[in-house]
């Protein structure tokens, strides 16, 4: 939601089976049986959605229109923060649900398999983020939430552009401590698979992910959404009457299409 158009939302959901089946592709390479157990489970996750969580959706995005149509307070933000992890972990609970009984029977080959991707994983993290200098990704953060603003509200003025900036500037970069809670989380996983503890653990992992986080990181993460939160409390206290009739819109569309793809 936070980073597609409006326009392309009924197009990606009716595809997400698609797309998770390709993503899977990359970590299992699955054959007969298995292939079929898997498309299954993606088929029943999908309609579980569709049925259980699309109309939270609706939900949420027909009270954000009518809180941001009154003005955003900061307690508005929050909730909306709060609200999309609760929808995050009802999801990958139920996800990690349907698909342990297949991790429970993978081989150590299969295993073996998802560490390499993991590891090909880290490299390209790695990459994208760790090799740059301090200058390089503040500036990327500043790109990036810059154009997340503008698919929501349209072309940014003079002053809300030197606010990202600003806060791209402000706001502790973590990504080394990213890069380990990412490890962690993939250790742990490994870990649950090779004992093939999946059915029994991986659902209350899956929903918890940020339990064994390194208190640095937990503080940090609190401070980056200090400085996120002020941002946007500031630039939506700025907004052109076009930009707020636009971001209104998008919220009001966001809202007839879950509740469209809801009753389908």
């Amino acid at each position: 939601m936070l980073l597609g158009g409006c326009s392309t939302v009924r197009f990606a959901y009716e595809n997400a089976d698609t797309y998770v089946r390709w993503q899977a592709s990359k970590y299992l390479d699955l054959r007969g049986d298995a292939a079929d157990e898997l498309d299954d489970r993606i088929d029943e996750f999908h309609a579980w959605h569709r049925k259980s969580e699309l109309p939270k959706y609706a939900k949420l995005a027909q009270e954000g229109s009518q809180r941001f149509a009154d003005g955003l307070s900061r307690q508005d933000i929050v909730w909306g923060y709060d609200s999309l992890r609760g929808q995050a972990r009802e999801s990958l609970r139920k996800g990690a649900e349907l698909i342990a009984p297949l991790l429970d029977r993978l081989s150590a080959e299969q295993v073996a398999q998802i560490e390499h991707r993991f590891a090909d994983d880290n490299r390209k993290f790695a990459r994208n983020y760790l090799r740059l200098s301090e200058r390089e990704r503040r500036r990327k953060r500043a790109k990036d939430a810059a154009d997340r603003l503008e698919d929501w509200v349209g072309k940014l003025t003079q002053a809300q552009v030197e606010r990202v900036r600003e806060y791209a500037e402000r706001a502790p970069l973590l990504h080394e401590l990213r890069d380990r809670d990412r490890k962690r989380l993939q250790r742990d996983f490994l870990q649950i698979v090779r004992a093939r503890a999946a059915q029994k653990t991986l659902p209350e992992r899956a929903a918890n992910w940020e339990r064994g986080r390194e208190p640095a990181y937990v503080a940090g993460l609190e401070l980056w959404r200090e400085h996120y939160f002020t941002l946007l409390a500031d630039v939506e206290r700025s907004l052109t009457p076009q930009q707020r009739t636009r971001a209104l819109a998008q919220l009001r569309r966001y809202a007839d299409d879950f509740e469209a793809l809801a009753a389908r």
